[in-house]
């Protein structure tokens, strides 16, 4: 199996990747940096697959078979995508922000050689979440590649990324892929029945992730409905304040069930390493290192909180969308077609100007967490601009 088949719905994007590959190695004798641009810049919504195809694209860098590129079964390409390459360096932030010691051990991984393969790949899944301090220790070397480095930098949208970092890049913009693509991939790949693996495609929004994990946990299913059920229940401020409260505890307590276990492992592991399993109290030299854990895991915690409640806006928004839909008498598919009641019963009680009223107050919530606004107080100001009107 080929490393683009992971790549769904990108066949433009996997072209101009694999004849890079391909170009390099042509040129291998003639010097193969001339062929290979050094950086690479990969946009796309949420979903579309930039770190999956950052990762082919590392893949095919390494792969070892003489006539495909990428061919999926030789070692350069195995260890690549599983992150055991040696000379493929895969980062990918659980924290709100991507630090600038981070940053500074890839710069200085950056200029060394390849040990195994013919490339030393480096790939960045959320270079956007790099503040410009950040983005301008890697510009150097960006600026100044080493003859065989090739960086590999994902982010939601160009303007991410701060512009002297884009303006070195060479860009690839994914596109949302179609939900049949999709759901064909679920089918093929995790046996899920066509019909569920469908339905989930679209109320993911061809978000590949997302569509496997409703395919597959009916927990998340009931989450996701419970979620679209709240502005049928609004009905004045007092509602609002009570609905807002309800699923910021919801994302705190998703978060923490997805971080509990794992913050106390890596404690305990600290702690073993340190040699200090089972001390009431510690030296002062390592209070320091167990606090910078604690640190770490509280950012980590409050992304995890962000991306849980970020997504409930992203599927209410998905909702008022199928309620513009019927309003407007478009001939397109619902994104809920299991919720077509709800959807029409919410298009009868209100105009299209107040949906995208509506939708414009889940647009300033989601701009609002991103500047690090009080959950609570943006999902209440979200909610009470939920409210029927008049």
């Amino acid at each position: 199996m080929s490393v683009w088949d992971q790549v769904i719905g990108q066949d433009e994007v996997v072209t101009t990747l694999r004849s890079a590959v391909a170009g390099a190695r042509r040129a291998a004798g003639e010097g193969a940096t001339r062929a290979m641009t050094h950086a690479w810049l990969i946009t796309g919504p949420p979903g579309s697959g930039r770190s999956v195809a950052a990762r082919a694209f590392a893949a095919a860098l390494q792969c070892t078979d003489p006539q495909e590129v990428g061919c999926g079964r030789c070692q350069g390409c195995t260890t690549a995508l599983t992150g055991a390459h040696g000379d493929v360096e895969l980062v990918a932030t659980e924290k709100v922000m991507i630090a600038i010691e981070e940053v500074r051990h890839l710069v200085g991984l950056a200029q060394r050689a390849p040990s195994q393969g013919r490339w030393r790949v480096i790939v960045v899944e959320d270079a956007d979440r790099m503040v410009e301090r950040t983005s301008n220790l890697l510009l150097k070397s960006i600026e100044e590649p080493p003859p065989r480095t090739v960086w590999v930098l994902c982010a939601p949208s160009a303007e991410d990324v701060i512009t002297t970092v884009r303006s070195r890049c060479r860009p690839v913009h994914l596109r949302v892929p179609d939900p049949h693509a999709v759901a064909d991939l679920l089918v093929r790949r995790d046996g899920v029945d066509p019909q569920v693996a469908l339905a989930a495609a679209r109320a993911a929004q061809s978000h590949v992730g997302l569509a496997r994990r409703l395919a597959q946990d009916p927990d998340v299913r009931e989450r996701r409905r419970r979620i679209l059920s709240v502005p049928g229940a609004i009905r004045g401020v007092g509602d609002a304040v009570l609905a807002a409260a309800e699923l910021v505890e919801l994302s705190a307590a998703e978060a923490r069930s997805a971080t509990e276990e794992r913050d106390a492992a890596e404690k305990a592991e600290l702690l073993r390493t340190l040699g200090a399993e089972g001390q009431r109290s510690l030296p002062p030299a390592l209070r320091a290192q167990v606090r910078q854990l604690e640190e770490d895991q509280k950012r980590r915690a409050t992304r995890a909180q962000r991306d849980v409640l970020d997504r409930a806006m992203v599927d209410l928004l998905s909702l008022y969308r199928d309620v513009l839909v019927v309003q407007l008498g478009a001939e397109v598919d619902l994104v809920n077609t299991e919720l077509a009641d709800q959807v029409r019963a919410l298009a009868a009680g209100s105009a299209p100007e107040q949906t995208v009223r509506r939708m414009d107050a889940i647009g300033t919530a989601r701009e609002r967490l991103g500047a690090n606004v009080a959950p609570l107080l943006a999902v209440e100001a979200m909610m009470v601009g939920l409210r029927p009107q008049g």
